[in-house]
């Protein structure tokens, strides 16, 4: 089975993660795509608004009326750094059958050089990256081995981000059609967002 894995802090999962998800799914034959909300994620220096429980139930709500999509709560149970390479290691022991494509930002592909024990993860999976227009990869700073395991392909320009989200909801202002309706429903009833006044 071909999988495709979606990290990030979710704080919120937003349309834009839907449609990241479902363009990797169809370009690349995925099977499935699994959501994973990462503990403390190691390349963000703020840590998350909502609490791990509150992002873990947002992603179970957004993807819940997609037949492809999973939410899977591995890296929240662990706690700690969310590293991807002690992810990675977990999903292939687990599932020892299973083809995992780790699904990123064009922008994110530049920055994997630094990523934790890259050159073990590598060898471990591939990676899915989404080029979005005027997103610039310079290519001769990565490595022959990194660049053989990436798989760019087209993404629209959507200009959708859980900051921008989080910030509109601490000022009143209207989030809907930004997120999935269930999504926005459960950051309504419990007032996520709404007493913060800056992010």
């Amino acid at each position: 089975m071909k999988v495709g894995i979606m990290g990030g802090t979710f704080d919120p999962i937003h349309l834009g993660h839907m449609i990241i998800a479902e363009k990797a799914r169809i370009e690349m034959d995925l099977q499935e795509v699994w959501f994973m909300p990462s503990s403390i994620p190691p390349h963000k220096r703020n840590t998350p608004v909502a609490t791990p429980i509150q992002r873990w139930q947002m992603v179970c709500e957004a993807v819940e009326s997609n037949d492809y999509f999973f939410g899977k709560d591995l890296e929240l149970k662990r706690e700690g750094i969310s590293y991807t390479i002690d992810t990675v290691k977990a999903l292939k022991q687990s599932c020892p059958h299973h083809e995992f494509f780790f699904i990123i930002g064009g922008d994110m592909i530049q920055y994997l050089p630094h990523w934790h024990q890259v050159d073990e993860l590598i060898g471990l999976i591939s990676f899915i990256g989404l080029k979005r227009p005027g997103t610039e990869i310079q290519w001769d700073e990565l490595s022959a081995q990194i660049k053989q395991k990436i798989t760019l392909i087209p993404m629209p320009l959507i200009d959708i981000s859980s900051t921008e989200i989080r910030s509109l909801a601490a000022r009143n202002k209207s989030i809907r059609y930004l997120v999935q309706d269930k999504v926005y429903d459960y950051i309504k009833e419990h007032k996520l967002y709404e007493t913060r006044s800056s992010y």
